[in-house]
């Protein structure tokens, strides 16, 4: 996986591209090497094992999803896909229950203040949509907090467990840099994404939207579900495209609408 990747560099456009993490400054740190055991049991859960990244909760893969111990030492279930055309999208079994639902979002002191007008407004793009599950911005006892993040990622969240959304999205505005409020706006929107079930769309081939050669992510014992409506061809500018570019704008195209209305 091309975690960060120069696509041009001519006066007229310099365009650059970034996965869900990202590098960010280059050794930054010092990463440790993964057993094999580790990576197979990854790949064994339908997930990449390419370029997998040893964090404190566990493990960094496909760029910012993040796999506890806990999870990789349970015995693998079936994972059903949702999927939208040839670029499909996915979800795990991990949903979040009890709908209809209000899901509380904080977001750390730490994190510069611009991200606050950002996470609003990736709340808005889910809350315009009437889903059972609705979206809130508070102060403290979040089910879902933004916590400042460190290392070669931009930003990091997990799967839904017990019903519940995962956590904790890890925001590294090291990484992020100078991105306008929509950027910023697309990447907050990916990883909750992520916390309430959503696998990459480019799941079976992230050079869609990263660029360099296909990487197969290995969806090992994984179903499908096609929802009814969606297109057959590619699926361009979905918030949950694996890459995303500087200064890039990803709202929720019609294909997203229809993946999150059909889940919620």
């Amino acid at each position: 996986m091309r975690n960060f990747l120069k696509i041009g560099s001519t006066l007229l456009l310099v365009f650059t591209l970034f996965s869900c993490k990202k590098s960010a400054q280059p050794g930054s740190e010092q990463q440790q090497p993964v057993a094999k055991e580790v990576l197979d049991k990854i790949y064994a859960m339908g997930f990449s094992n390419k370029n997998v990244q040893v964090l404190e909760e566990g493990y960094l893969v496909e760029g910012d999803i993040i796999i506890s111990q806990q999870e990789l030492s349970g015995t693998p279930g079936e994972i059903k896909l949702m999927r939208i055309g040839t670029e499909e999208q996915y979800r795990t079994t991990n949903l979040v229950s009890g709908l209809p639902r209000n899901i509380t979002v904080s977001i750390s002191s730490r994190l510069p203040s611009s991200y606050v007008a950002a996470l609003d407004e990736a709340l808005g793009r889910y809350n315009t949509l009437n889903l059972t599950l609705k979206f809130s911005r508070v102060s403290s006892g979040a089910a879902i907090s933004l916590v400042k993040g460190n290392g070669n990622y931009l930003a990091s969240s997990g799967f839904p467990s017990g019903g519940d959304p995962y956590g904790t999205v890890k925001v590294n505005s090291n990484a992020i840099g100078s991105q306008p409020q929509s950027t910023v706006a697309s990447i907050i929107a990916h990883e909750i994404g992520h916390c309430i079930g959503f696998r990459h769309t480019d799941y079976m081939n992230r050079a869609y939207s990263c660029g360099g050669q296909p990487v197969n992510e290995g969806a090992s014992t994984v179903g499908a579900i096609l929802i009814p409506g969606t297109p057959s061809g590619p699926d361009a500018n979905s918030w949950m495209l694996s890459c995303i570019g500087s200064g890039q704008n990803r709202p929720f195209n019609s294909n997203d609408k229809t993946a999150l209305n059909y889940l919620y």
